[in-house]
């Protein structure tokens, strides 16, 4: 049993000293995770934090201790910043929503932009970055997760799976679909090729 399982176990038992342990460590890791796709808004963050360990209290008895239960909480979180941002209207004309399909699972909700125009001249480099952290948190489960301990963290696809509580293989897998995913939701928003968003934010496609 690891530690976050064994946490999730006391408070299923209703250990009130697990629960604060959870709070107390959770809280400041989940607020970096969060801060960046708020707009660095200390204060929406925080309000996001606390949604979201609440609502990962109430489901603990979801948690399968799969993946670890950093990642099981983050990805509650990015539901949490979908909703907040909805809730404030921020980018609404600018995001995307995807969802499950069987093929390629990314169907695109929003109109796209004029492709003759670049993103660079149509968005500042920090509004980029955070149109592009919204894509990832709106990509299919654990699609975001990859991209980010791929690109961002720098894991290996073993870490990766292993994080993920998934083998190598399907881990490659996972990572294929989540870059075609990823791809179509930029060339969706920006109207560009993925390679000259990322290009624009100094990264390599």
């Amino acid at each position: 049993m690891t530690e976050s399982t064994e946490l999730v176990q006391r408070m299923l038992a209703g250990d009130e000293r697990a629960f604060t342990t959870f709070f107390d460590d959770y809280f400041p890791r989940v607020y970096r995770f969060a801060l960046p796709r708020l707009n660095s808004d200390a204060e929406a963050a925080a309000e996001v934090v606390q949604a979201t360990l609440v609502k990962a209290m109430r489901k603990l008895k979801d948690f399968r201790g799969e993946a670890s239960l950093f990642t099981w909480v983050c990805q509650i979180c990015r539901h949490e910043v979908v909703d907040h941002l909805r809730r404030e209207g921020r980018h609404a004309e600018k995001v995307v929503r995807i969802d499950d399909s069987a093929d390629v699972r990314a169907a695109v909700e929003a109109i796209a932009g004029p492709a003759a125009e670049e993103p660079a001249n149509r968005y500042s480099q920090a509004e980029v970055r955070q149109l592009v952290r919204t894509i990832l948190d709106r990509l299919p489960p654990r699609y975001g997760d990859a991209l980010e301990m791929k690109y961002v963290e720098g894991l290996s696809v073993d870490e990766i799976g292993v994080e993920l509580g998934i083998g190598t293989t399907a881990a490659q897998s996972l990572l294929a679909r989540a870059r075609v995913a990823f791809r179509d939701a930029v060339e969706a928003v920006f109207g560009a090729a993925s390679g000259d968003v990322l290009a624009s934010l100094g990264q390599a496609g």
